[in-house]
């Protein structure tokens, strides 16, 4: 333990350092007290890393805070939040204002518990949930590179990440790494908060790995520092950036650094200090002042600081304008996060051709198909698959992949790393520059679940391909089945969840989820062929209005059947069978629910009109369906479900559907059984 001796000692060895790190401590001392809630420990145990980071080598512009060419600082161990929102407001954030740190957690305040993108500038992503700020660093450093190829010497920046032992101790740290290690990603540097303590007590209660192993055996270079001693913080960061390889440096910590009675105890974590204790810690810093009191030479320092990279980004404004117009355009579109005037144009023209073809093929060659129609015209976009690329059909003619030794390549092999790839996903859309999308399973979009919540929590523009969507996908079984994840899906906030019924619904939703600025999208894509419904060409996207009439009834209308994906195909067969009776029928399509909620109630009663009866049909659980069924002017006593209510089997795709009942015929007898 770090005794008052030593701090003392510290103080004197290196007093400008010492206040300036001291300022970053005591703000969040003071806003966990103020709150009666959040972390102190951690920003107390890595305000000299922090100090040292910001101070030295950070290169970015408080007062252009969205300079594209920025360096990228990501706190992974975002219960520390309070470290970033004091970095924020002492050197000059304009909405991170002495205010917002003294409501630190209450409701409206930019300063949450945990980091929130897009509360404040300077917060470059969501982070709380341990693990993945660190993977979602990963993207930023690939986004970071594939850019540099592109654009060239306009793009020249690093990702830095704090992590703690929690962020370690994640599966999710062990993908991530073990990619960044394999791309060789040279600017990306890893800052461990290596400090022994976790919310039960010592580290070695649970784990006894050896980081600095580990991380080399991943390919990283290592290093390993005392964490208070900005001398060796500094040439350990400088080394790390002359590094050809990621670099993960162990900075040795006092959680709590200082307090009393708290530090190098679970006590500093997650709780206020006191009164007592923060009086004995202001006493140990030599720090008189009063609660969010900075003393106004400190916070010049700090200012300073904010300042340093001015310089910097008015040399790059000078190179951004030294591009040729149409080089320079297309940066600033593709970091605006506009799609290419072309995709409309590609796609309605790709549309026109598949309802003259009328092709029978899986919603997954479709997709295939119209990324080799969309990635041509939109050079944004970044690929990958969780080594399923035959099977997911994310790699499209002329798409090189993305290496350690090749950055120009647009396809990323991520290895089975679904939770990684969805996370480095995220980065590169936090990043800017770059259109992410990334293929699966739609059954292992369990494995990819916490990334895929941030980017809906974050609002970002990623696309989740998961193909093999339902009981089609056949022999493979219940394991690889998904029956609940369409429900799982659609369940999150803020998540476009689109299963078009053929290739030109496939062609649609590509074109919609690519056009997205506030939302991610996971495209839900067939294994089995089926064929084409969609005839007659439509220049209109219909599936952007989320449902639509498919078919309509011939005669008077009794029967609405609501369908997405594969079984609007059987919808459409239950009508013929129930026309041939006389039974008037209409078909939905439903290819994304998000959108037709989104439509106003005209529209909505239009395709879903009161008085008739209602059947929907899908290939999984029942979940979120009788609100179409029993709601929006619907009945319960006039509404039946033809899908799923457990789990499947393994079989031919064709024996399971008639196993489980979802055949035309069902759907038609559920009708009559309602008439």
């Amino acid at each position: 333990m770090t005794d008052a001796a030593d701090i003392a000692a510290l103080r004197r060895k290196h007093p400008e350092h010492w206040r300036m790190a001291a300022a970053l401590r005591m703000l969040a001392v003071d806003a966990v007290e103020a709150a009666q809630s959040g972390h102190p420990g951690m920003p107390m145990g890595m305000a000299d890393v922090a100090t040292v980071l910001f101070a030295k080598h950070l290169k970015f512009d408080a007062a252009d805070a969205d300079w594209p060419d920025r360096d990228r600082f990501v706190l992974s161990a975002g219960h520390g939040s309070m470290l970033l929102y004091g970095l924020l407001h002492l050197t000059g954030y304009a909405d991170m204002p002495l205010d917002a740190l003294r409501r630190f957690r209450q409701l409206g305040a930019p300063t949450a518990g945990h980091p929130e993108y897009g509360h404040a500038k300077g917060i470059e992503t969501t982070t709380g949930p341990l693990g993945q700020g660190l993977a979602t660093a990963v993207g930023m450093a690939m986004a970071e590179r594939a850019m540099a190829a592109r654009f060239g010497r306009i793009v020249d920046h690093r990702t830095y990440v704090i992590a703690g032992d929690g962020c370690l101790m994640e599966g999710v740290s062990q993908e991530a790494i073990a990619l960044a290690g394999h791309l060789r990603l040279d600017r990306l540097t890893v800052l461990w908060d290596d400090n022994g303590i976790s919310i039960d007590g010592k580290v070695s209660l649970s784990d006894s790995t050896d980081q600095l192993a580990r991380f080399a055996a991943s390919g990283w270079e290592t290093i390993a520092i005392d964490g208070h001693d900005p001398v060796a913080i500094d040439e350990a960061i400088a080394a790390a950036n002359r590094s050809l390889r990621p670099v993960l440096i162990a900075c040795r910590t006092h959680i709590g650094f200082g307090a009393p009675k708290k530090q190098d105890t679970a006590a500093a974590h997650g709780s206020p200090l006191g009164a007592a204790e923060i009086a004995a810690v202001r006493e140990a810093y030599g720090w008189p002042h009063a609660p969010f009191e900075i003393p106004d030479d400190i916070r010049a320092a700090w200012a300073e600081v904010g300042r340093r990279g001015a310089g910097l980004r008015a040399e790059w404004d000078t190179k951004r304008l030294a591009l040729s117009d149409r080089k320079r355009a297309e940066f600033d579109r593709v970091i605006a996060g506009e799609p290419p005037a072309k995709l409309a144009s590609a796609v309605r023209a790709l549309k026109k051709q598949l309802s003259a073809e009328a092709p029978s093929m899986a919603t997954r060659k479709a997709s295939e198909t119209a990324l080799a129609a969309i990635n041509p015209v939109m050079p944004e976009t970044i690929g990958g698959s969780a080594d399923l690329t035959g099977s997911n059909n994310t790699r499209t003619e002329g798409l090189g992949v993305f290496t350690a030794d090749d950055r120009d390549g647009r396809y990323v092999h991520y290895g089975i790393r679904e939770h990684a790839m969805a996370a480095a996903m995220n980065g590169m859309a936090v990043h800017g520059g770059v259109a992410p999308y990334g293929g699966t399973f739609l059954v292992f979009a369990d494995y990819a679940r916490p990334a895929i919540r941030l980017s809906a929590l974050m609002g970002l523009r990623v696309v989740h391909v998961l193909t093999h969507d339902s009981i089609g996908l056949g022999e493979d079984g219940p394991t690889h089945q998904p029956v609940e994840h369409l429900a799982m899906l659609r369940a999150t906030p803020n998540l476009l969840v689109m299963r078009p019924a053929d290739a030109v619904e496939t062609a649609e939703c590509w074109e919609i989820a690519l056009s997205q600025k506030t939302m991610p999208s996971a495209l839900a894509l067939t294994r089995q062929n089926l064929p084409t419904l969609r005839r007659e060409h439509k220049a209109a996207n219909l599936s952007a209005q989320g449902a639509y009439v498919m078919a309509e009834a011939e005669g008077r209308r009794r029967v609405v059947l609501m369908a997405t994906g594969s079984e609007v195909e059987i919808a459409m067969a239950a009508k013929a069978l129930l026309e041939a009776d006389g039974v008037g029928t209409r078909v939905v399509s439903m290819p994304c629910w998000e959108l037709f909620e989104a439509q106003d109630e005209k529209y909505r009663r239009r395709v879903l009109p009161r008085g008739p009866v209602r059947v929907g049909v899908e290939a999984a659980v029942r979940q979120g369906w009788d609100r179409w069924l029993c709601g929006e002017g619907g009945d319960a006593r006039k509404a039946a479900f033809v899908g799923m209510s457990g789990f499947g089997a393994s079989a031919p795709a064709k024996a399971l559907y008639a196993h489980f009942g979802i055949t035309a015929e069902a759907v038609a007898a559920a009708a009559r059984a309602l008439l």
